[in-house]
């Protein structure tokens, strides 16, 4: 973006509208690269903790090539990821007080664009249309498609992610419809990251490198902030941010070069997903603190998603004055 006609002005511009705050590209930068420094430090522990003689990068050469950590079939893969979906569904009362009625289903991505697309993805379904939503999973190269990835993306584009997002928002039929579907990315993809942290709660990630991939997703949202904003303002270079990715995260070689280009081609698009899940993070440490024993995780969860997609302003301001109308009460 720097390189065209006001390019910088035109970027600060989509960042401030796409996270809706006020946040410049140099504090998403210097947030982000506070966050890489941050959950590097997790996942060196974790190293650690495994009994792994080795650097970081021999560390996820090993997982991204070890044979244990892959399927050989496509069906194979889905058949994994419908696990764990239901795995999931049991737990969601202990995160939810109201669950949705639209269910969903696990499909593979379409064989056409698979090669050029992300991992996996989600599609609303509609009550009213008779159709469920579906977390669709891309089967192609199955060599990058880790077992070790796959509790932590089922959390974010299915339960307790996006499906329960927007299918409760559909269920809210006291709005009109573009308020139902007008889409702020921060709010959105900010719970759906949030959702992945939740995993830990419902009995998720109890092997070391399932935990990994958890903390390797929430590290590739923290990269994005560095590399989104290096390209299109600092004058990072396509394989610089190749590098940069891949020295810090454990994601496959195609998957680094899909994100990049992804990047590169839609500006501002990626920074939002951290800086939604922080504000999340901040308003239930907030809540906690304010309600001490009082605190419901699951009312806490209701108010978050009870009145559909917001700017994160608006969303701080409902869950402080539901946490003040508890402690009147």
């Amino acid at each position: 973006m720097s390189d065209l006609p006001d390019g910088r002005g035109w970027y600060a511009f989509i960042v401030r509208t796409s996270t809706t705050t006020d946040l410049t590209p140099e504090q998403i930068h210097a947030l982000g690269l506070a966050e890489v420094k941050r959950i590097r430090k997790e996942m060196d522990a974790l190293i650690a903790s495994t009994g792994f003689k080795g650097s970081f990068e021999e560390f996820t050469q090993f997982l991204r090539t070890d044979p244990r950590f892959f399927y050989d079939k496509p069906e194979d893969l889905l058949a994994g990821y419908r696990d764990i979906a239901k795995r999931i569904d049991p737990e969601l009362i202990k995160l939810f007080g109201k669950l949705p009625r639209l269910p969903y289903g696990v499909a593979a991505v379409p064989n056409f664009n698979a090669k050029s697309q992300t991992t996996g993805y989600y599609n609303n379904g509609s009550l009213a249309a008779g159709r469920p939503g579906w977390f669709n999973v891309n089967t192609y190269d199955l060599k990058s498609r880790p077992k070790w990835e796959m509790e932590a993306l089922a959390s974010h584009e299915s339960v307790p992610g996006h499906h329960i997002m927007y299918s409760l928002i559909e269920e809210l039929g006291e709005l009109p419809d573009w308020r139902k579907w007008d889409v702020y990315p921060a709010m959105s993809e900010g719970w759906a990251l949030y959702a992945e942290s939740l995993g830990s709660e419902i009995g998720l990630y109890k092997d070391p490198y399932s935990k990994f991939g958890q903390l390797t997703y929430e590290m590739w949202r923290a990269l994005r902030l560095v590399v989104d904003t290096g390209l299109h303002t600092k004058g990072w270079t396509r394989q610089q941010a190749i590098d940069y990715m891949r020295s810090n995260s454990a994601r496959s070689e195609h998957e680094v070069v899909v994100e990049v280009d992804r990047y590169i081609v839609a500006p501002g698009g990626a920074v939002v997903y951290k800086i939604g899940e922080l504000k999340i993070k901040e308003l239930r440490a907030y809540a906690e603190k304010e309600l001490g024993p009082r605190f419901d995780v699951r009312a806490f969860h209701d108010h978050i998603l009870g009145n559909g997609q917001l700017p994160l302003a608006l969303l701080e301001k409902q869950i402080k004055e539901w946490v003040a109308s508890e402690k009147v009460k």
